[in-house]
């Protein structure tokens, strides 16, 4: 028997898109704070306690506990409550506004991600009601700072408060269960794991002057060297165990040969799995200079470089080697890869809830190219996926939505994820 929420789940991630939290990465935006109350005040309208925790001023986590405590390993249930920044003016709608047009609900965080958290809040606010506890420990946790690398977050839940997860075996958070469409079939990709991440500051160094003069130690110009170099640089390819079983599942369903021909069957979204078989690296931010004829003596830029499981310290010495001698690399956010088997009694509970509600589902495995709080939940043990199941329109580009302008998730497929997970509740 399933209990299946009604309509709030959109009303739900509504509510929570209205409320910015966006994070700048520098602690200037508003925090979290409002939405861990609103949380706060869902769970206790059916009765569930919680508790808000600060790393800072307005820095704010939930943390609640549900189901029967009966001895069994706990799972945790987690979901960020921060979003990446929006602004108004490049976007078809105010981004906080969380406006319903043509089926979608448009709002910064409709994907990444408060439309999981509604599916978590509606699914457990319907099963409270009806008084369907799971039959096993569970932990929720709505945290801050994901964005940011969840230092104030997860990170320092697992620093300052690890005895809240204890006796936790297993988590369920971002970025899994979406659909994608190979050969006329829904594939709904799992996360098994996800990169690691090296967030780099790459400083160059060179002999200030005036503009007018010729300079061949212009430290703009040897940091604008490196980075070409960086971006035209190919990594190898190396493909993991979980890449490798997605690979072969959609080779069975297209007679693909090659790894690239694979790829080529994602079409858009092949730039986030595509990523999950090599190591990458990207230039994000610039500074340099003080006045317009004044060649500066240093120029930085950071670089956002996302590494397969085992290969941190050959990423970070292929930088370097990449770069030259010229420009020095020193770590920002330094944050371990991750993988974990994909079997066990709760990938078998995420297939049989997706068959359930989507019976032609083709479910696989795949390595993440970002990261998630789970980087901090594995530091207490805990293994990982990532599941918030959509069943999305085929032509729909949903992986530029992450970060992207006009973010948006269709309303049908958050009611669609309500009824997976709500079914994936019954079996874990």
């Amino acid at each position: 028997m399933t209990y299946v929420p009604d309509a709030e789940v959109v009303e739900i991630c509504r509510d929570l898109v209205r409320i910015d939290t966006s994070n700048y990465g520098d602690g200037s935006g508003p925090g979290e704070r409002a939405a861990a109350e609103y949380v706060a005040a869902q769970l206790s309208e059916v009765g569930i306690e919680s508790q808000i925790i600060e790393s800072e001023p307005g820095r704010a986590s939930l943390i609640a506990h549900w189901g029967t405590q009966n001895g069994r390993p706990g799972l945790l249930l987690h979901g960020h409550l921060d979003v990446v920044p929006a602004f108004a003016e490049q976007w078809r709608v105010d981004p906080f506004a969380a406006e319903i047009l043509d089926g979608y609900l448009y709002g910064r965080g409709t994907v990444d991600m408060k439309d999981f958290d509604a599916i978590l809040l509606s699914v457990i606010r319907a099963r409270q009601r009806a008084g369907a506890i799971p039959d096993r420990p569970i932990t929720l946790a709505f945290t801050a700072d994901e964005e940011a690398g969840s230092l104030l977050g997860a990170h320092w839940l697992v620093e300052h408060h690890p005895m809240l997860f204890e006796g936790i075996t297993e988590a369920v958070g971002e970025v899994g269960g979406f659909s994608v469409p190979v050969a006329g079939r829904r594939l709904y990709l799992i996360q098994a794991g996800e990169k690691g991440m090296a967030w780099l500051r790459l400083k160059a160094h060179g002999t200030q002057g005036h503009g007018s003069m010729a300079n061949p130690d212009n430290a703009v110009n040897h940091l604008a060297h490196a980075l070409t170099s960086l971006a035209d640089h190919t990594w190898p390819e190396n493909v993991g165990p979980s890449m490798e079983v997605l690979i072969a599942r959609v080779r069975e369903l297209t007679g693909a040969s090659s790894t690239e021909e694979v790829l080529e069957h994602f079409g858009p979204a092949a730039r986030m799995i595509g990523a999950g078989i090599r190591n990458t690296a990207n230039a994000t931010m610039l500074e340099a200079g003080f006045k317009h004829n004044v060649v500066p003596a240093e120029a930085v830029a950071y670089v956002d470089g996302r590494f397969l499981p085992g290969q941190e310290e050959d990423f970070r010495a292929e930088v370097e080697r990449i770069v030259g001698e010229s420009v020095e690399v020193s770590p920002h956010v330094l944050q371990p890869a991750l993988e974990y088997p994909f079997h066990g009694d709760l990938i078998d509970a995420m297939t049989v809830s997706l068959h359930a509600e989507d019976p032609d589902a083709v479910i696989a495995p795949y390595l993440m190219s970002g990261g998630t709080d789970a980087k901090g939940w594995d530091r207490l043990g805990i293994t990982c996926y990532g599941f918030a199941p959509l069943r999305l329109p085929d032509d729909l580009d949903f992986t530029a939505l992450f970060h992207g302008i006009d973010e948006r998730v269709p309303v049908d497929a958050l009611e669609f994820g309500a009824r997976v997970f709500d079914r994936f509740l019954d079996l874990v």
